[in-house]
């Protein structure tokens, strides 16, 4: 009987679990951070620590691995690049190191978060002209829009990312107060109607052409979480230090913060009933799956929301929401992480079986 070594065996695992790494796995570091932040406005800085932990980690370790599958297995990121489906999953980095940013500037360390603040500003810039060319105008194949799903909407959440990490820092850096609310105005100006375009897109996709009970991904609920980013960051700008920029647009920012408020609260009873047709009324299988992170995440993120945007306009029901919901996004990342451990896991083992029975004669 012949075998491969145990190490081996782990190598070629990883391996093919860094090539099909999808883009969008940074979604886990979007959960945990936003739902930390909420932690942390309620008190609960015992959670919130653990949070932010598992947030750093999860970011370090998707730098490393995204690095890893960027030298390794480049023609698979090109691949991801060029597919409406899966690119625009790479915003997710911004995203992801944004929210992190803000959770650390909560802590005072400004630095770091200026250093990711930074970074996120630039990558949005640049993937933000990229991927809709590479994935979307740049493809011959027409219509595109059979591939619109809600992936699409972390491009808004994404700007709107830039804008709050901005809007965060800017009583926190005199000399910078400026610019930075220039940049937290602007990103979230054009990521609102980057919104409404999206919707446009996707709405299109769900009446124009054939919607299968599978076609019903998790990152639809990323509609909500867009909606939410928008108020969180534009909450977050009603609180900046004066400026020409801010004295300029608080009115407008706070009332159509409450609007789109407004709109993401009606979402959610739309994407529960979607869940309830996809897996109860059509039996689809409720399994792990990366993409579930980009539910978990619209959770956080709307009770982080609502208490901003109770403290910024002075509207305490909408602060009860927040504190209740911040609990009920907890308690579903809990579920996810450790679907997501115990998925690892078998899978895993299930590799290391598959080889050993393959040089067995």
């Amino acid at each position: 009987m012949a075998s491969t070594g145990t190490g081996g065996d782990q190598l070629g695992l990883a391996h093919r679990q860094v090539r099909e790494l999808t883009p969008g796995y940074f979604a886990l570091v979007m959960a945990s951070g936003i739902i930390s932040v909420g932690m942390r406005l309620g008190g609960h800085i015992t959670v919130s620590v653990l949070l932010l932990a598992v947030c750093a980690t999860a970011f370090v370790v998707l730098v490393v691995l995204n690095v890893w599958r960027l030298i390794g297995h480049r023609d698979a990121v090109a691949e991801d690049f060029l597919d409406p489906a899966r690119g625009f999953g790479f915003f997710t980095f911004i995203a992801g190191g944004n929210v992190l940013g803000v959770r650390l500037a909560m802590d005072g360390h400004i630095g770091v978060a200026a250093a990711l603040a930074g970074v996120g500003f630039a990558a949005w810039l640049f993937l933000g002209y990229v991927i809709p060319w590479t994935a979307v105008l740049g493809r011959a194949e027409r219509p595109v829009l059979t591939k619109a799903n809600g992936t699409w909407f972390i491009w808004v959440v994404a700007g709107q990312s830039v804008a709050t990490s901005a809007a965060t820092l800017q009583p926190a850096m005199p000399a910078l107060r400026d610019a930075l609310a220039v940049v937290a105005v602007f990103s979230w100006s054009v990521s609102l109607f980057l919104y409404a375009a999206v919707g446009i897109m996707v709405s299109l996709r769900l009446l124009l052409f054939e919607l299968r009970p599978t076609d019903l991904t998790p990152p639809y609920w990323v509609a909500m979480g867009a909606s939410a980013i928008t108020v969180l960051a534009g909450a977050r700008i009603v609180e900046m230090v004066d400026t020409p920029m801010v004295e300029a647009t608080r009115g407008l920012v706070a009332g159509v913060s409450v609007s789109i408020w407004a709109f993401g609260t009606w979402l959610i009873p739309v994407l529960v009933a979607a869940g309830w047709w996809r897996h109860r009324t059509h039996r689809v299988p409720l399994r792990y799956e990366p993409s579930l992170w980009s539910m978990v995440f619209p959770m956080g993120m709307y009770a982080v929301a609502a208490t901003y945007l109770s403290r910024a306009d002075d509207l305490p029901l909408v602060g009860v929401v927040g504190a209740v919901g911040i609990w009920a996004a907890f308690a579903v990342w809990s579920l996810v992480l450790a679907a997501m451990v115990v998925t690892a896991t078998r899978a895993g083992t299930g590799y290391a079986e598959r080889r050993s029975d393959a040089s067995s004669y």
